[in-house]
């Protein structure tokens, strides 16, 4: 009529109980485990990307290297800025490369020529000339040693307005990765009998 139960068989039971637990507890901490490496995972390739955005912010530069101007009667019609990688950059695609000029008439948005009308918003165009291209890359700086010229025409229907004598103007070049390189000049307080000057 009665039944008993032994010792062993509540030691039994006790003993698969425990070991359903250690199961679940296994299974609870292999799935956090998977969660935390994955996240990790993710951490770790948002961080590079943001690595080496940041450095291409820094680095991908562009370094002036000379800038002329060319005279015509009392005024300056034509900016020359010749431009090299600065150092650690990578390859510069002027076609990408925006200018902001800021000059005595106003500030101006001025872009590669090969850009077309339709697709921007600028005041005005620039034209690129190879100085130095060993692999013809032009309009692409991809050697330390190549040299680019970017030429600003000015006035004529042309934004900017010409520069007299002894204005001065700040232009910001901002490269495709964010990097900005800013130039300063002043034009000569005298351009009588030029035909050229170092800006």
């Amino acid at each position: 009529m009665f039944e008993f139960i032994t010792d062993e068989e509540e030691r039994g039971q006790v003993g698969i109980g425990t070991l359903i637990v250690f199961i679940a507890m296994v299974l609870v901490a292999a799935i956090a485990a998977g969660v935390l490496i994955n996240t990790a995972g993710f951490l770790q390739s948002s961080a590079q990307e943001t690595g080496e955005q940041s450095s291409s912010q820094v680095s991908d530069r562009l370094q002036e290297v000379d800038t002329t101007g060319n005279v015509s009667g009392s005024v300056v019609d034509k900016v020359n800025i010749t431009v090299t990688q600065a150092a650690g950059a990578g390859e510069i695609d002027l076609r990408n490369v925006t200018v902001n000029w800021v000059g005595p008439d106003g500030t101006y948005t001025i872009v590669h020529d090969s850009v077309g009308d339709g697709a921007t918003s600028a005041d005005s165009n620039f034209s690129v000339t190879e100085l130095k291209d060993a692999d013809d890359s032009s309009p692409v700086l991809n050697d330390p040693d190549d040299r680019l010229k970017m030429t600003f025409d000015l006035g004529d229907g042309n934004k900017p307005d010409e520069l007299g004598e002894g204005e001065e103007v700040t232009i910001k070049v901002n490269t495709m990765s964010g990097a900005t390189t800013t130039i300063r000049f002043t034009v000569p307080q005298s351009l009588d009998g030029k035909q050229g000057v170092e800006l």
